[in-house]
């Protein structure tokens, strides 16, 4: 399938996108340490039926790296800014990992806007914070690594491929799920001039994070949802109950476990994940 790669200001960032397909539109929404290229076995099968729209969040690949503006309400903004540039009124917003709190965000600052929602291996960052002891703490590790100000970037510039690999290897069921090419992709990514601190600052946000989510957590989704994650991470699905979280978010949940994966389920079981996905998108007519 033809990619067409582009570059939008909206929301006073220069914004990098992918678009592809065609049809109604789905937004898709990346994690970290990813970029647009995390969607790469998702754009062959929906695109088939939806005019996807695939950016790279604020900090990430090839979209700005300004100092500030990582808390979630902001780069829901961006997001919203970047489908009104592309007269997109509506759509299903679909996030993994960081990508999925933006959306989350999203979806309760944008309802008009949002169709549905789905959030791949996640759970929203209030939650983990009011639960932090020390299972958790160790778990989830890059939080606190990551929200360190500068001394990541210190010890990852020149490493990157090293760093991704422990991550990827990590969060994977099978190691081998990422190729050899897959990862020098993302390192090449984090090698461009202020991309490390783009996707550290994304969790240097948490604390305003936490802000704009307690101040609105009563407020449930009302937008269809999906939560699907893979029951093979330590610190997602053998770590959560996902069902039990997501419930008190949303009113109208779907929940799709994924057997035999980890953290990154669209890139280590695509199969399973397109099939949820489109069975989730079923009915969206624009």
């Amino acid at each position: 399938m033809e990619l067409a790669h582009h570059r939008q200001e909206a929301n006073g960032l220069k914004q990098h996108y992918v678009e592809a397909g065609s049809g109604p539109p789905v937004i898709l929404l990346h994690g970290f340490p990813e970029t647009w290229y995390a969607w790469r076995h998702q754009i062959p099968v929906l695109g088939q039926h939806y005019r996807l729209i695939v950016p790279d969040l604020r900090g990430y690949g090839a979209t700005e790296k300004p100092a500030a503006g990582y808390d979630k309400r902001t780069m829901a903004r961006d997001v919203k800014a970047l489908m009104e540039a592309l007269g997109i009124a509506r759509a299903p917003i679909i996030g993994h990992d960081r990508g999925a709190r933006v959306g989350l965000r999203f979806a309760k600052d944008f309802p008009e806007a949002t169709d549905r929602f789905a959030a791949l291996d996640n759970i929203p960052t209030r939650v983990i914070f009011e639960r932090m002891d020390a299972k958790v703490a160790r778990g989830h590790w890059f939080f606190l690594f990551n929200a360190v100000r500068d001394l990541p970037e210190a010890l990852v510039t020149g490493r990157e491929e090293l760093w991704l690999r422990f991550i990827f290897q990590g969060w994977t069921y099978d190691p081998q799920a990422l190729s050899v090419e897959d990862i020098a992709t993302y390192a090449r990514a984090y090698e461009q001039h202020g991309a490390l601190r783009g996707a550290f600052e994304d969790y240097r946000a948490a604390e305003e994070d936490v802000r704009q989510d307690d101040a609105d957590a009563d407020l449930k989704l009302s937008c269809p949802t999906l939560a699907l994650w893979g029951e093979e991470f330590e610190s997602g699905g053998k770590m959560w109950d996902f069902p039990a979280i997501w419930r008190e978010i949303a009113d109208d949940l779907t929940t799709v476990p994924v057997p035999l994966c980890g953290h990154l389920p669209h890139e280590e079981r695509p199969d399973v994940v397109n099939d949820a996905l489109l069975t989730f998108l079923k009915g969206w007519r624009g």
